[in-house]
């Protein structure tokens, strides 16, 4: 069950994190935001960010083996930086419709899975 509340709240983190990253490039065609200066956008950021990390710590501190979680540490990076790319390559195909998901991409993913096969390989 620790595995499973992990991953979601890794994904939770996620999307919080990619909207704080990149959610500004969109955001600046709402019109309460075309205007906003470099400062008023990092505050969003932060402001979105906090919420990432609501999320991310308590993913890490329950899923870490070292609090009698089933990942080590390497297993939970693996899993958060697949994660990241899930949520950011969904994120950019929801939202920036010029963004496309190309065959060296798919490549791509298909050796993070890899990554992931080794890492837990016993």
């Amino acid at each position: 069950m620790k595995s499973y509340l992990t991953i979601g709240l890794l994904i939770l983190s996620n999307i919080f994190m990619t909207l704080a990253w990149y959610g500004h490039l969109k955001f600046k065609e709402l019109k309460w935001f075309e205007n906003a200066g470099l400062i008023t956008i990092v505050l969003v950021s932060w402001g979105l960010a906090f919420f990432e990390y609501c999320f991310q710590v308590p993913a890490n501190k329950i899923g870490y083996e070292g609090n009698n979680g089933p990942f080590s540490l390497l297993q939970l990076k693996v899993i958060q930086e697949v994660v990241t790319l899930v949520v950011f390559v969904g994120f950019s195909m929801l939202f920036f419709k010029n963004e496309t998901f190309k065959w060296n991409h798919f490549v791509g993913f298909c050796f993070l899975i890899l990554a992931v096969y080794f890492i837990f390989k016993k």
